[in-house]
């Protein structure tokens, strides 16, 4: 029986978080796109909750754009709606990519047909989450970025 114990604690450790994916999030910048207010506020608080302290909102791509003009130093990561009115949030990637800047972007949107996907994907997007997600997925995807990108 006290074999059978330490094997399961030996397997067990074998499934102990990674020190890596243990890392606090707080060194990130992020810009939030997002038009509607609801989903802007949900957003910014599920990034507070996994311990981001620096985040800047707009309520659209062109007001996005204009603030990336003047201070794209302030932010390391964007994370955008794609359906927003004006300057969808590809439109605004695009606009981004064309200047440059090369910071991760993760689209949020409800869209999961493949055409959107490669139409992302080759717009510049660095990662794509699908609505509605838990805090505990977009952790996942913001780890995967910085690993991505790193």
């Amino acid at each position: 029986m006290i074999k059978n114990r330490k094997r399961l604690f030996t397997k067990l450790k074998i499934y102990e978080k990674d020190p890596k994916m243990a890392e606090p999030l707080n060194n990130l910048k992020i810009l939030i796109v997002e038009d509607q207010h609801d989903a802007r506020a949900l957003l910014r608080n599920m990034l507070a909750e996994l311990g981001v302290t620096q985040i800047f909102e707009s309520g659209d791509g062109r007001e996005a754009l204009q603030f990336m003009d003047s201070a794209s130093d302030f932010v390391n990561l964007i994370i955008c709606d794609w359906n927003m009115p004006g300057l969808s949030g590809v439109e605004f990637l695009r606009q981004l990519r064309s200047t440059g800047a090369d910071m991760p972007f993760l689209m949020v949107t409800g869209r999961s047909d493949m055409n959107s996907v490669v139409e992302a994907k080759v717009a510049g997007v660095t990662g794509y989450i699908r609505k509605p997600f838990s805090p505990k997925q977009l952790e996942a995807k913001l780890r995967i970025i910085i690993k991505k990108t790193s």
